[in-house]
């Protein structure tokens, strides 16, 4: 008995590996995505129908591949240490509640919504980019922190000097917060600037230098943070994976270079 469903295991295993499957679960997922698009249009009855059969298809086939990868698995147990694969079972079996119907109507369309998030967990490229992005949020705090003190500085500057001038732009703190924002984003900021201008000349030195803290200084460190936490996740997958085969790593390569160096300086010495 146990050989039999050790079997059907590695036939499993072997179904979820295949490329041609992981193909057709993106696919799916595309078509998942382009179905809750249609949705936005309005249509006739019958097609309708038709998306409404399609959908529950989409519904059944995630079902099928999320029974195919937990079968495939090895330890049972360890397929739900994953955040992704709880992620896809609970997005699974809320689409398959018959809530359409109900007032948990809103809350079927955003689970169905959050289908197309699959993809991430299908594609490893994606969850290196969303993990890389996770693991860099501890110093991105403190980046962003900064980012908003300066906001804040700017902000009660140029509700200060500026209010009189434009109240819809300068009324309150919150209000320049968000003229700032567009001034960092380079949104028709020349006008607010041009604006000022006219009352008090100088005023292009507090724009010009809000800008080369936000979008030059801080939001370049935010680009080399991340950047810097990709190549780290890169490399530990590297390392990960080339534990999984069996291949040595870079510092096991590096301890057999100083063993053989150590080995040829002895033989060296006893010539």
């Amino acid at each position: 008995m146990s050989t039999q469903t050790d079997a059907w295991q590695a036939r499993f295993e072997r179904l979820r590996s295949n490329k041609l499957f992981e193909l057709l679960v993106i696919s799916i997922i595309l078509m998942s995505a382009l179905v809750i698009g249609v949705k936005t249009y309005p249509l006739p009855p019958l097609a309708n129908q038709l998306i409404v059969i399609l959908d529950w298809g989409i519904t059944l086939f995630f079902l099928a591949e999320i029974t195919v990868r937990f079968l495939g698995e090895s330890d049972r147990k360890r397929f739900f240490r994953s955040g992704w694969n709880v992620f896809d079972t609970l997005i699974v079996v809320v689409s398959l509640i018959p809530i359409e119907d109900s007032e948990l109507a809103l809350i079927g369309r955003l689970v169905r919504i959050f289908r197309v998030l699959r993809m991430v967990s299908i594609i490893p490229e994606l969850r290196t980019l969303l993990n890389s992005l996770l693991a860099a949020m501890p110093q991105l705090g403190y980046v962003m922190l900064m980012m908003f003190i300066i906001f804040y500085i700017y902000a009660a500057v140029g509700t200060t000097f500026f209010a009189t001038i434009n109240p819809d732009l300068w009324g309150d703190i919150a209000i320049s917060m968000l003229t700032l924002f567009r001034v960092m984003t380079f949104e028709d900021w020349t006008d607010v600037m041009y604006e000022t201008m006219t009352v008090y000349p100088l005023s292009w030195v507090f724009y010009l230098s809000f800008i080369f803290l936000s979008a030059f200084a801080f939001l370049n460190m935010i680009i080399g943070i991340v950047v810097n936490v990709l190549e780290e996740e890169h490399q530990r997958q590297a390392k990960a994976d080339a534990i999984a085969a069996g291949e040595p790593t870079l510092s096991e390569l590096r301890d057999e270079i100083a063993g053989l160096r150590q080995l040829l300086e002895v033989g060296n010495r006893e010539r």
